[in-house]
């Protein structure tokens, strides 16, 4: 059997995203399951590479091929808003996802060979309306004129006919029933696939491992494989199971997902 140094590299969030199109619900609820449900995806990886038989995957014996398992996310934000339409203030430090990831964190500190890399998480334009909500933003606009000769002279204001009532109406009947999750308070990850990048030149260069799995579907990473590939890495994408681009499939040697293929995405 060949004896490979296998270093795996895994997007956190672009892993917690489709985890619930692979699995069951009962792998993928608790913190606990997502971290054994990374650790299950790394352990299948090795096996389908050793090619070693049930009994290392028992005893914990596949670890011994894995450099190390890499896990890359962003520290949850810790700052504090006030919600437009609930009207009610906001501390994303005690929110239930912001717990969640902390808890996600610390059962993959347990995990053996497991490291986490960590960004932080910014504020990217405050609140903001969802997209399938603007147009009937900007249909307001059109009754600004009339809107505002009925607020400042209401007595020689324009008639509205009966149908630009009933438009006007239906208008404001949506935009009161206008819901809280309708508004999202913008955030970004930062410095997460710098680190991911840093980390495959590192491991390229320093000779660390001979075969790098990186679990991602972005094709930003398309120059990190070049060079890791250029050291003779044999670099893996496992998408799992999402599409990917033309560009990534021309820079890696193959794009290999290990849990059952979803039905439906």
């Amino acid at each position: 059997m060949r004896t490979r140094r296998i270093a795996i590299l895994i997007d956190g969030g672009y892993f917690l995203k489709r985890l619930p199109k692979l699995v069951d619900a009962g792998f993928c609820t608790t913190p606990e399951q997502i971290a054994d449900s990374a650790r299950f995806l790394c352990k299948k990886h090795v096996l389908r590479l050793t090619g070693m038989d049930s009994q290392a995957e028992t005893d914990g014996r596949w670890l011994d091929q894995v450099y190390r398992l890499f896990y890359y996310d962003a520290q949850p934000y810790t700052g504090k808003t006030h919600h437009p339409i609930e009207n009610r203030p906001i501390d994303f430090d005690k929110s239930d996802t912001a717990q969640f990831r902390r808890d996600l964190f610390a059962q993959l500190r347990r995990k053996r060979k497991f490291a986490l890399r960590l960004g932080h998480v910014a504020q990217d334009g405050g609140w903001q309306i969802k997209s399938r909500h603007t147009k009937d933003l900007l249909k307001a606009r059109k009754w600004a004129n009339t809107l505002d000769a009925l607020v400042g002279d209401p007595q020689n204001a324009p008639a509205i006919s009966e149908a630009d009532q009933r438009e006007l109406t239906n208008l404001l009947d949506r935009w009161k029933a206008l819901s809280p999750e309708a508004a999202y308070f913008g955030l970004r990850q930062k410095g997460v696939d710098m680190r991911i990048g840093l980390d495959i030149s590192s491991i390229a260069l320093k000779k660390h491992a001979d075969t790098l799995i990186l679990v991602t579907g972005d094709s930003d990473f398309v120059p990190a494989a070049k060079l890791a590939r250029r050291e003779s890495m044999e670099f893996i994408v496992d998408p799992l199971w999402q599409k990917v681009s033309d560009d990534l499939y021309e820079h890696v040697d193959g794009i290999i997902s290990v849990y059952p293929r979803p039905a439906n995405g």
